[in-house]
């Protein structure tokens, strides 16, 4: 809540003009299908990126650990105040600034490559600690992408929200799978969901490029 807090009184100071236009929080070219098809890469990419975690030996160590520890079993108000936290709330401020913000101010005078680059590693860093950071950098890569193919932020906000939303309510009524033979099917099978959805994304309408 407070990094949320922190980043939506940042762009309170910095955004001008604070409207929605110039921080292409407004529809883009993003069609139904494309916006499913970002939706669900989101998905896939931050089960595969869980999965990977794991069989790397690293799900148990980093902040990551101490958020899963900290939902699980949350059920209530508990669960309410997860969900809005780390869902609505952070899911939304982290895309708004730095999807709307920073890539969009970055992207007007940088090629969009760099410009997704650079805010994907600021996007990363912002979580301090190194794997909870490799792992936004990598979520980050993804979104700044969806948001130059989109042109307009929406869908970056739109995917974080139910990806966080849907980890959240996943680890507290699930919890974590363990068991290395499954993560390791969730990793092959995610990335091939996560690789057919960004083909169908890559495919899709252009924004024209000035």
């Amino acid at each position: 809540m407070a990094s949320s807090a922190a980043l939506i009184v940042t762009l309170l100071i910095v955004a001008r003009p604070l409207a929605a236009a110039p921080l292409r929080l407004v529809p883009g070219r993003e069609t139904a299908d494309q916006l499913a098809a970002m939706v669900v890469g989101t998905l896939a990419l931050g089960q595969a990126l869980d999965s990977a975690t794991l069989l790397a030996g690293l799900a148990n160590r980093g902040a990551m650990a101490v958020i899963r520890r900290a939902i699980e079993g949350a059920a209530g108000p508990d669960l309410f105040a997860a969900v809005v936290v780390i869902g609505v709330l952070a899911g939304s401020a982290e895309e708004v600034f730095f999807r709307g913000y920073m890539q969009t101010r970055l992207r007007e005078r940088w090629p969009a490559a760099t410009a997704v680059v650079v805010t994907s590693v600021a996007f990363g860093l912002l979580h301090l600690e190194w794997i909870h950071a490799a792992l936004a950098l990598g979520l980050g890569l993804w979104l700044g992408f969806v948001t130059e193919r989109a042109g307009s932020a929406l869908p970056a906000v739109t995917a974080h929200v139910i990806n966080n939303t849907v980890f959240t309510l996943l680890t507290a009524t699930v919890g974590t799978p363990q068991d290395r033979t499954l993560n390791m099917a969730l990793l092959t099978g995610s990335a091939v969901i996560f690789f057919g959805c960004a083909l169908w994304v890559w495919r899709g309408p252009r924004v024209a490029t000035q």
